[in-house]
């Protein structure tokens, strides 16, 4: 009888730690923090400011509350951490808050968000936080940014509207190459602004697509990106 019952209690125990398992595979943390904090927390990393912000970025809130986090176990920041943001949402003050006190002074204490987050939410919000916004992805961020700012404009441009997607270098792939382009049109960027802003369809045997219009852009971004394509 005692056997039957310890395996009974065994088997819930498992089951209750499976399905608290799946829920948070369920709950998309990503999607949970741009819909539950991004109105108030620059999300971008590296951060965005403003004059005008509310509270901090997200990217400083994680590095203050991994790095003030007292631990025993360095093993258990991350997670401790996790327990920080469950609770500190749903019941926050300025002594449990990691800013310092000029941050506190032009911030505020946030405000409860009791009613308008579950735990679980909570949970899942917090690990991907942990995840995302760490040293090692700000550094990641950081050099491709400075390897964006080194290239040509046109370039910048380029790759900013998914030109690249359809067109490289010296492969003809759902476009032609912009060496083929080059070698057409020469010095003449005319053409190649007008299939850009009106997009173009059966001028390339090599093409296996539709070329879209490019409307949005500017008479010089267009410019730009011709300019560039013909001397890259």
């Amino acid at each position: 009888m005692l056997k039957n019952l310890l395996l009974f209690t065994t088997l819930l125990l498992f089951l209750g730690g499976c399905n608290s398992q799946e829920k948070h595979k369920q709950l998309n943390g990503k999607a949970l923090l741009e819909q539950k904090c991004s109105s108030c927390h620059n999300l971008d990393l590296p951060p965005k400011t403003f004059e005008d912000e509310v509270a901090p970025p997200m990217m400083a809130v994680a590095f203050h509350i991994v790095n003030f986090t007292k631990v025993n176990d360095e093993s258990q920041r991350v997670s401790k951490s996790i327990d920080f943001v469950k609770d500190y949402v749903i019941n926050p003050s300025a002594s449990k808050s990691y800013c310092d006190k000029k941050s506190l002074e032009s911030y505020g204490v946030m405000p409860s968000q009791k009613g308008k987050v579950t735990q679980d939410e909570l949970d899942a919000i917090a690990r991907y936080i942990f995840a995302h916004f760490t040293q090692e992805n700000l550094m990641k961020e950081q050099a491709a940014m400075n390897k964006l700012k080194a290239m040509p404009k046109g370039q910048q441009l380029a790759l900013k509207n998914n030109c690249l997607g359809c067109h490289k270098q010296t492969t003809s792939t759902v476009g032609p190459s912009f060496e083929k382009i080059r070698t057409l049109y020469k010095n003449d960027n005319s053409i190649i602004i007008k299939s850009i802003q009106n997009g173009s369809k059966g001028k390339w045997k090599e093409a296996h697509g539709v070329m879209p219009p490019f409307k949005n852009l500017t008479d010089e971004e267009l410019h730009t990106i011709s300019e560039w394509i013909l001397h890259p």
